[in-house]
């Protein structure tokens, strides 16, 4: 598909459902792009059957590609384009099936893209300290010379 088309599609979408920024369209096809090159890695053979992936696949892989591509802002990121939470990228998948931009199987529903990660697991967890336990006796021993 030309991006022309595309955006074009993108525009009449965002102005039928205006909650998602045109650029989280943008960042789904990016993102789904991704997805199927990463899986194709992990699983060869999978590419030569079928470039299908699932709710839960394209939610992984979105993860992956927002935190290489925005790293500790993917959240503020997402959030700013009105994608909060995994339904919300449902909704902009089933707004490009609508159009045909993407297609589905009979298998695939809105559901598939229930919450299999909360947003702040998914993006900020993994920029978050973690803690290391103290060493017992490290700060009584000092000035014990």
């Amino acid at each position: 598909m030309q991006d022309l088309e595309f955006t074009e599609i993108v525009e009449l979408i965002c102005k039928e459902d205006p909650r998602f920024d045109r650029k989280a369209y943008v960042f789904l096809r990016q993102g789904l792009d991704y997805t199927v090159k990463e899986l194709n890695k992990r699983e060869p053979e999978r590419a030569a059957k079928s470039q299908h992936v699932t709710g839960p696949e394209l939610l992984h892989g979105i993860r992956e590609f927002a935190l290489e591509q925005f790293g500790p802002l993917a959240l503020t990121v997402m959030r700013s384009w009105g994608v909060a939470r995994c339904s919300d990228i449902g909704d902009l998948v089933f707004n490009l099936i609508e159009y045909n931009v993407f297609s589905k199987t009979e298998n695939d529903r809105r559901e598939d893209f229930g919450e299999i990660y909360t947003f702040e697991d998914a993006f900020v967890k993994p920029f978050k300290p973690t803690r290391s336990k103290r060493r017992q006796g490290s700060l009584g021993s000092l000035g014990n010379s």
